[in-house]
């Protein structure tokens, strides 16, 4: 690493904010007055389209434990056997990269929605399926997510296996640590879970075969497909 990457590596990251009833954002010590969005020559439409299908975020909420990122994954496998165009954003997996600079205080917390809500945005503009896994606990933050997105593309999945079969599975052995004092303000624990009041799907995995919670997804966005086409046609 030459001496410019070291200074750049050794720079602290910028603190972000979320603006108040925006789905804009701006650096903590400044703001984006001279910053336009740039639109592109092609429709909206054209973009959405040009894989065949409305594209739409299935945003899977749930506790730790709860298979959030195994449906996800399933679903991805179920979609590109149908050959149609889909991306996971993981939690773990963003904070191994994009979000690798957030903690879990409550502000890191929102950024994290935050960011992930920006990419599934952008994702969809180019007509992605994208299905999220994140626990993202507040309702408060998941209605910024919504805002983001957009109401008809964003779909809130509450993935509600209870506590009890997720702390009994604890497959990364948090649970373990929160009991004994050694991760704060964790999920169900230490910290609330606030659970969707309407959401679009409700999957318990504890009550669900293996793929099923999956294959319920795959029927709804085939649902939606399938009222798009007859809206198109009306």
């Amino acid at each position: 690493m030459d001496g410019n990457a070291q200074a750049r590596a050794a720079q602290p990251w910028p603190a972000y904010e979320v603006e108040s009833g925006s789905v804009g954002w701006r650096s903590a010590g400044g703001d984006n007055a001279n910053v336009f969005r740039h639109a592109g020559s092609l429709s909206e439409d054209a973009r959405e389209l040009q894989f065949g299908h409305p594209p739409m975020t299935f945003w899977l909420t749930g506790l730790s434990g709860a298979g959030k990122s195994t449906i996800a994954f399933d679903l991805e496998r179920l979609l590109r056997c149908e050959a149609r165009p889909c991306v996971v954003l993981d939690g773990d997996n963003l904070r191994c990269g994009l979000n690798r600079d957030l903690g879990f205080s409550d502000r890191d917390r929102r950024e994290n929605i935050r960011r992930a809500a920006e990419v599934a945005r952008v994702m969809n503009d180019v007509g992605l399926v994208v299905i999220t896994s994140f626990v993202s606990p507040l309702r408060d933050d998941r209605a910024a997510a919504r805002e983001i997105i957009g109401d008809a593309r964003f779909v809130e999945v509450h993935v509600s296996t209870p506590l009890q079969v997720c702390e009994s599975r604890d497959p990364k052995g948090l649970y373990r640590k929160a009991r004994r004092g050694e991760l704060a303000q964790f999920t169900g624990i230490g910290a609330p879970y606030e659970p969707p009041l309407a959401p679009a799907l409700s999957l318990d995995t504890a009550r669900l075969p293996q793929g099923g919670a999956a294959a319920q997804l795959l029927d709804y966005l085939r649902r939606r497909d399938r009222e798009h086409e007859d809206g198109q046609r009306g």
